[in-house]
């Protein structure tokens, strides 16, 4: 049995439970073990609170079995002062003789300088322990990190003949409904897996979304809009300062409130690296990207897209708005109720490999 793949497993278990709480932080799980049995663990609950490796250490009640036991966590212990104090630093105060690491930290105030510190400290260090999977776990902070934006995972539902929507200009007119209840949540889901969620002008004037988790546990995504020459009406939802929104326009008159910002860009500039900088900047690190077809399809063929999330429906509508196209192939299929799942994930950015 390996002992080390077992224990890394488990930081992963306890890491996913702080998925929609931790970030723009990566989501971190530890387990302190001793002769192979687990005498504390603990992971990162939410953002600005202490980190997984504390709350594994402090739950330890044996607190002399400290300096026999292993300390296992999915991402390298941070070396640097933040809103905590700077993990690396207990672990070597608390005597732990060895340390094994899923994965390096890429952030610069990390990036291999926790690992050196235990090293000196005379720690037994093992690093890339079920590296795929604690890369994969964190892949939205890894994004961000390496890449300068915000992972961006792209989504929608499409019947079977190709269509998002009829084509409409009538605002009492309600989109066509292609998902089911089931898939339904999935879509929440995702949005509560990811920091924000955006929309273009037509999709948010034509629904009136409220863009938010309703169907799903986790906290509210961050709503981001692009609406260049202001045609969203302001008694919509997306204004109603419930959540925080960030609005992309030309306009310079607008004013902003606490929980809605108005940020003014050239929108005939690179006008998605804009916008993916500017979100990176103020720490968001994932968007999830849900309309409409004209913005999904600039992002492909841009190339600013990592994941797509495509639901494909058991009805027909004949005619319609056309659905994106990724034209790659597909990475993984499931069946829903009837509705097919297809998972596609961007293989030609560099920073998908390992590193």
């Amino acid at each position: 049995m390996n002992y080390d793949v077992n224990f890394m497993y488990r930081c992963l278990q306890l890491a996913r439970i702080g998925e929609g709480y931790v970030a723009p932080n990566p989501m971190v799980g530890a387990v302190v073990v001793h002769n192979n049995r687990i005498i504390g663990e603990g992971y990162h609950h939410r953002y600005g609170e202490a980190h997984a490796e504390p709350h594994a250490i402090d739950s330890v009640k044996e607190t002399h079995l400290l300096h026999e036991s292993t300390l296992y966590v999915n991402l390298e212990p941070c070396s640097h002062f933040g809103k905590t104090p700077p993990c690396a630093n207990l672990i070597i105060t608390k005597r732990i003789p060895r340390v094994v690491i899923g994965t390096s930290d890429p952030n610069p105030k990390v990036s291999g300088r926790g690992i050196e510190m235990l090293k000196n400290a005379g720690v037994e260090v093992v690093v890339g322990v079920l590296e795929k999977e604690c890369y994969e776990l964190n892949k939205r902070f890894f994004t961000w990190v390496k890449e300068g934006r915000p992972f961006v995972l792209l989504k929608w539902a499409q019947t079977r003949d190709g269509f998002i929507d009829r084509l409409r200009n009538d605002l009492g007119k309600g989109p066509v409904q292609i998902s089911n209840l089931l898939t339904k949540q999935f879509t929440h889901k995702y949005r509560a897996q990811n920091q924000s969620i955006m929309v273009s002008t037509n999709t948010a004037v034509l629904d009136n979304p409220n863009l938010s988790v309703r169907r799903w546990a986790g906290k509210n995504p961050v709503r981001i809009v692009l609406d260049r020459t202001g045609r969203v009406p302001q008694d919509y939802h997306l204004f109603d300062n419930s959540v925080r929104t960030l609005v992309f326009t030309e306009l310079h008159d607008r004013q902003s409130t606490e929980k809605l910002e108005f940020i003014t860009i050239d929108f005939s500039n690179d006008m998605l690296r804009t916008v993916l900088s500017t979100l990176a900047r103020k720490n968001i690190h994932s968007v999830l990207v849900e309309g409409g077809s004209q913005l999904l399809t600039s992002f492909i063929e841009s190339g600013l897209w990592d994941e797509a999330h495509v639901e494909i429906s058991t009805s027909e509508l004949n005619e319609g708005v056309p659905a994106p196209r990724l034209g790659v192939l597909v990475e993984r299929s499931a069946y829903v109720e009837g509705h097919q799942w297809i998972d596609y994930v961007n293989r030609a950015k560099k920073f998908r490999q390992m590193p």
